[in-house]
């Protein structure tokens, strides 16, 4: 069951105080966005890389409503906040933001960053993208506004074209090529996802039976 704190709708006024530290010094937050459907282990070590090479002091798994990039039909928004839960619950650094749910409609990071923004101007926010997200960022809604409210952070893979159309910090991270596309392949034509998914995840899908509908991978 996911933490009831992870998907309670929380007043304005008590997120800001989720954003800011006790001594009220700015924090250092890793931002990674997605469907997560399913989240799976490239998710986790891109997050973990990022998080101290940079030394970040968290990072903020925000599961999209709606992607504006993206066609495939989506498993509802509870398991996908649950399996994100589920996966990051061990690691105290990660925490998983519903704002994006909440929010509804077609999920946009530029909105996503102005709400933070405003709420705790005093963080800095490090948006973390795989590399086919780097190399499509210029097509995002308002990538220019976007690019100077956050410091991009682009995780390298290997052999993997990377032409960035603005700053970005690079991060060397495991070469692990795996997608959710990959992972509900696999679930519906029956082949084992133990260790590319985190073992909770890999039971509550198998539990929930999620995935087994071949034509809405």
């Amino acid at each position: 069951m996911v933490n009831p704190k992870c998907i309670e709708k929380a007043p304005a006024t008590e997120v800001k105080a989720q954003l800011e530290r006790e001594d009220g010094k700015g924090r250092q937050i890793g931002i990674m966005g997605g469907t997560f459907n399913p989240v799976h282990i490239a998710h986790l070590v891109a997050a973990e890389q990022a998080m101290t090479k940079l030394r970040l002091d968290e990072v903020w798994f925000m599961p999209d409503n709606i992607p504006p990039h993206k066609n495939a039909p989506l498993t509802s928004a509870k398991d996908r906040a649950t399996m994100l839960d589920l996966a990051t619950r061990d690691n105290p650094k990660f925490r998983v933001k519903l704002l994006e749910l909440f929010r509804g409609g077609v999920s946009y990071t530029v909105d996503t960053m102005r709400y933070l923004k405003e709420k705790a101007p005093q963080n800095n926010y490090y948006l973390i993208m795989g590399s086919d997200q780097v190399n499509s960022f210029h097509t995002w809604k308002e990538a220019p506004t976007l690019a100077k409210m956050v410091t991009l952070v682009g995780i390298r893979r290997p052999g993997y074209p990377q032409d960035p159309q603005y700053p970005m910090i690079w991060v060397d991270a495991p070469d692990i090529r795996l997608s959710s596309t990959a992972i509900r392949r696999s679930v519906a034509t029956g082949t084992s996802i133990r260790y590319l998914v985190p073992e909770p995840v890999r039971k509550y899908i198998e539990e929930k039976g999620l995935y087994l509908d071949e034509t809405n991978i």
